[in-house]
């Protein structure tokens, strides 16, 4: 059975900084940037590159700046 490598890739410039991302996703991926977006919102980012691509952020985030990416990996 092969291997899934997720990915993800937040639109900063939409995010509001919610947080709702956050503790939906079980490998602890995303946290918030301490850096703003143009909005004046501290902005969701990626922490970590544990990414298993199960999707638990985007489905919850209520802008939908969450793009999930999978990948097969031998």
């Amino acid at each position: 059975m092969a291997k899934i490598k997720g990915d993800i890739v937040i639109d900063i410039e939409k995010c509001k900084g919610c947080s709702v991302c956050i503790p939906a996703c079980p490998q602890d991926v995303i946290a918030l940037s301490a850096n703003v977006n143009s909005k004046g919102y501290h902005f969701a980012e990626t922490v970590n590159d544990a990414c298993t691509g199960c999707a638990n952020c985007a489905i919850v985030c209520p802008d939908a700046v969450i793009t999930v990416y999978r990948k097969k990996v031998e």
